[in-house]
């Protein structure tokens, strides 16, 4: 049976005119041919938005696999997010003007959840691609954290499903120079290397059997 992968990617927000993520993500698209079926949607750097766009799209699309996909300015390395915090507190408002500070994600949820995906074998994929790739401990706390943690929410119902975070640098042309950053022809095989892993038969084994690295 043909398996579905749900990738997402964020619009452009806090000034820039392109996000990151949303470019890797149509690169993935775009070079796609399996295994698999690939749909990709993009989400709104909203606190409501994301979440709610996000829901319908699992709800529409029943993936098997969900990565979602965030510009991280500061970073010069693909990141695989290892954890997401039920916490917003927004260094900049959204896209829809909304600026929360030290409030949950999900009111009287637990206070965070893993990733779902296998980080050590998709950190091994990354990296085989020669991209800077690496298992990071933080996603922050504005809208990419928060949707990951709606994401891992939603699925902590569904174990069958696997779900999981990657943060991208900003591209070059985003950034001053001399400032990290990583190309998008370089950030999207890294990506599609981790959504391979995801979908190893192994991987879903190791899932499955609680296994995460």
């Amino acid at each position: 049976m043909t398996r579905t992968i749900l990738l997402t990617g964020f619009e452009p927000f806090g000034g820039q005119t392109v996000n990151a993520s949303w470019e890797a993500v149509r690169r993935v698209e775009a070079a796609w041919s399996g295994p698999g079926r690939l749909v990709t949607v993009q989400l709104p750097v909203s606190f409501r938005g994301a979440r709610q766009a996000l829901r319908l799209a699992v709800r529409d699309h029943e993936p098997d696999v969900v990565v979602c996909v965030g510009e991280a300015g500061g970073r010069a390395a693909v990141g695989i997010e290892r954890a997401a915090l039920n916490v917003i507190d927004a260094p900049i408002p959204d896209n829809d003007g909304s600026a929360p500070v030290d409030v949950p994600v999900v009111a009287g949820a637990p206070a965070a959840f893993f990733s779902g995906l296998p980080l050590r074998a998709c950190l091994a994929a990354g990296r085989a691609t020669g991209v800077p790739v690496e298992v990071s401990n933080t996603a922050g706390t504005y809208v990419c954290n928060a949707t990951f943690y709606a994401l891992m929410h939603l699925l902590a119902s569904r174990p069958d499903v696997l779900g999981g975070f990657v943060h991208v640098p900003r591209t070059p042309a985003q950034v001053a120079p001399g400032a990290p950053s990583l190309s998008t022809e370089a950030t999207a095989p890294a990506l599609a290397a981790v959504l391979h892993a995801a979908l190893a038969p192994e991987a879903i084994a190791e899932v499955a059997a609680g296994r995460l690295s």
